[in-house]
């Protein structure tokens, strides 16, 4: 059975109002005080031996803390897919939705075709601030945004879990066109898994990925974030070379392949806004997902 659930929230709930320095102190205690072996410390344009003296000094004299077994049972993650919609109060006006198809965690081959399949989607806003043809050569920009006048937004999203991931498409429109949205976006998750992409958008794709993964690892601080969260995933660092060698071994049949097999499992659907009652029932989108034989727009 999946889970349909339709909330109202009367206003904006800051959790940052409710953050105080007991749960600061707490926090900290149980993550970092009293659980050295998870912590990670990296470092960049510093000896090792340097590095060594300065953690040791700062973090040698945590102890680990004592686990009760009983309490910590590991639960699989199983994607079941579902329905979330939340009537809550905007600035703008708009109705969001979002539609997501079940991929591979951080521990799968689905990972790095997944991210090409996201910057080959691309989008954003129908404003673009950078400037005339800003972005505008992704797919979404091309077919959604320029192609509908209603759309306020369309953007390709991933989340990555170590079980599991997600990737699909959110956007907004004016709550009267939240039907045509969702449409739209299923059209084209659909599309993905019946035609192969053209080979300009593919080696574009590809190449504004590395040139994303490069430029972001200038910063010291995505730097270090990026060592951590490996060796906490993979228990080792793959360098910039190697994830680039990953990005060129990509190919277009990896990514209609990847799509195919997302398009089997239910879809994840959410939505907010002042008025969600014209995006489509959940059981309708399913019905939509299950048309291959889709005629596209």
């Amino acid at each position: 059975m999946q889970h349909y659930t339709t909330l109202y929230i009367p206003g904006h709930v800051n959790e940052l109002d409710h953050l105080d320095s007991t749960a600061l102190r707490e926090f900290m205690e149980q993550h970092v005080h009293n659980n050295p072996q998870a912590m990670v410390i990296s470092g960049a344009g510093i000896a090792h031996d340097e590095l060594v003296d300065i953690a040791s000094r700062n973090f040698g004299h945590l102890q680990q803390r004592q686990h009760d077994t009983s309490s910590n049972l590991v639960i699989p993650s199983v994607y079941r897919g579902g329905e979330c919609k939340v009537r809550c109060k905007t600035k703008e006006g708009f109705t969001h939705v979002a539609i997501g198809l079940p991929v591979g965690g951080w521990l799968s081959e689905d990972l790095v075709p997944a991210c090409v399949l996201q910057t080959l989607l691309g989008g954003g806003a129908s404003f673009s601030v950078g400037g005339p043809g800003k972005g505008m050569y992704s797919r979404l920009y091309r077919q959604v945004l320029n192609k509908h006048y209603w759309a306020e937004s369309a953007e390709a999203f991933t989340a990555f879990h170590e079980e599991c991931g997600i990737l699909g498409i959110c956007g907004s429109s004016l709550p009267a066109k939240s039907r045509d949205l969702a449409l739209v976006i299923m059209d084209h998750l659909l599309k993905l898994s019946v035609e192969v992409v053209s080979d300009e958008e593919f080696d574009r794709a590809r190449r504004m990925l590395k040139n994303n993964v490069l430029t972001q690892l200038e910063s010291r601080l995505v730097l270090f974030e990026d060592m951590g969260r490996q060796v906490l995933t993979y228990g080792y660092r793959e360098d910039a070379k190697a994830m680039s060698q990953k990005i060129d071994g990509v190919t277009k049949e990896d990514l209609m392949n990847l799509v195919k097999r997302a398009v089997r499992h239910p879809p994840t659907v959410a939505a907010s806004g002042d008025n969600v009652d014209s995006v489509p029932a959940y059981d309708e989108i399913k019905g939509w997902l299950k048309r291959k034989s889709w005629q596209f727009l």
